[in-house]
């Protein structure tokens, strides 16, 4: 099992050619047995309404695309989940988002595909890119 962060994400949809080799071999490898966090299709919401992604479909359209594409498993919001994310140091960056994505893959034993370098940073993620 793998977890994809947001960037991941949309990249795999939508230019695969922004992911690195190794991202593209754990999707690969993990066909069926991806996890996305919740508080991603939150994040792909904001993009599409900030107009920092543009598409021709609503952001609900988009994203149930998504995961009927790859069938993705999302992963809620779990206290456990929360409660790790908050109690994260300085290690971590001060994104809600990161510290949930962050949190989910530590409690999931499931590393985490980004791009994000202050995720990759982080020793306390296993990630790939």
């Amino acid at each position: 099992m793998i977890l994809l962060d947001t960037c991941a994400i949309i990249w795999d949809a939508l230019d695969s050619s922004k992911l690195s080799p190794a991202a593209k071999n754990a999707l690969e490898l993990h066909q069926g047995e991806s996890m996305i966090c919740d508080i991603s299709l939150w994040e792909i919401a904001m993009l599409i309404q900030k107009k920092r992604l543009v598409l021709d479909a609503t952001a609900s359209g988009f994203i149930r695309l998504l995961l009927q594409s790859r069938n993705y498993r999302v992963h809620e919001i779990t206290p456990e989940i929360a409660e790790l994310s908050a109690g994260f140091g300085s290690e971590l960056s001060r994104d809600p988002a990161d510290r949930l994505i962050a949190a989910t893959s530590i409690l999931s034993n499931a590393p985490l595909v980004t791009a994000d370098q202050n995720l990759r940073d982080a020793t306390i993620v296993k990630t790939i890119w």
